[in-house]
């Protein structure tokens, strides 16, 4: 096929942002960004339409002649039920005959932890992967994103601590190697990946990861730039009221210390999508240098 349209949910989003800059680096692509409403786009994509993940019928349309779909859900936009989504957009999908869906999920944590552990922004996405996988699609894959590195310039950036320090307060051990991290902005390259190498990618769980880190490593990261930076552990009970959705926060900070960020056995899946880009992802040293 000629110049394929590979539709991508989110395309102003970091997710979708990413995988709309590599699919058009990677080519032969001709790249649609579905947006959630009619605002204007001036993005790198080829087009842009309407398509609501909420709304079968505006998402059927906009991925007419598409010969795939890049799905992302976003648990934190208020009223969003990221299972109802995902059935709309694979009703859509296969409605327009779309032949390869890959869908950006996490893991089950509640089935990883055994009830323990409540997360639903991981959780919601889990439990549609079975409903994509079975869909019937010519192609399928799943791609899981790490942690962002961007958090810590974002949400959880260091902030001031007692004796002039700046860091991080955290309900986890700050020594524990536990999350899977990678800049989102280099996510796209594993989706372009998948649709390069359909064959390859088809039925695949690829999860991303530059390296497991722990939060200790990322206040040594952030003081090599001359400015001391420190984690403090608190209890989560405590934790859980710093600040609105701190709860799910604690909890998923938990979970990753009993299971790391991928869960158990996700090595083979790191793996996968590693050798399927060609090579390790960028680390968070080099990261920060970049963007500090």
């Amino acid at each position: 096929m000629n110049n394929p349209t590979i539709a991508v949910v989110g395309a102003t989003g970091s997710q979708g942002g990413s995988v709309v800059r590599y699919l058009k680096q990677k080519g032969p692509f001709k790249v649609r960004a579905l947006l959630r409403e009619g605002s204007s786009y001036d993005g790198p994509a080829d087009e842009a339409v309407v398509g609501n993940l909420d709304d079968v019928h505006s998402m059927t349309g906009a991925l007419e002649g598409a010969y795939g779909v890049f799905v992302v859900t976003n648990f934190w936009q208020e009223g969003t039920n990221e299972i109802a989504q995902a059935e709309n957009a694979i009703e859509a999908a296969r409605t327009a005959g779309v032949s390869h869906f890959v869908w950006s999920s996490l893991p089950n944590v509640e089935a990883i932890s055994s009830g323990k552990w409540t997360v639903p922004h991981f959780t919601d996405k889990a439990k549609a992967d079975a409903i994509v996988a079975t869909a019937g699609f010519p192609k399928f894959t799943i791609t899981q994103p790490a942690f962002y590195f961007e958090n810590f310039v974002r949400d959880m950036a260091p902030t001031d601590l007692d004796g002039g320090a700046k860091g991080w307060v955290i309900p986890i051990d700050p020594d524990a190697r536990v999350i899977h991290m990678a800049t989102i902005s280099e996510y796209g390259r594993l989706v372009a990946a998948a649709f390069s190498h359909p064959e390859a990618a088809n039925g695949q769980t690829l999860s991303m990861a530059a390296g497991l880190y722990s939060f200790n490593d990322i206040a040594a990261a952030f003081s090599e730039g001359g400015e001391k930076h420190s984690v403090t552990q608190a209890p989560l009970e405590t934790y859980e009221n710093f600040y609105p959705g701190a709860d799910e926060i604690g909890q998923m900070l938990s979970y990753f210390q009993d299971h790391t960020y991928m869960g158990p056995g996700a090595q083979p899946r790191i793996d996968a999508a590693n050798d399927l880009v060609g090579g390790p992802f960028t680390t968070f040293a080099d990261w920060l240098a970049q963007n500090r």
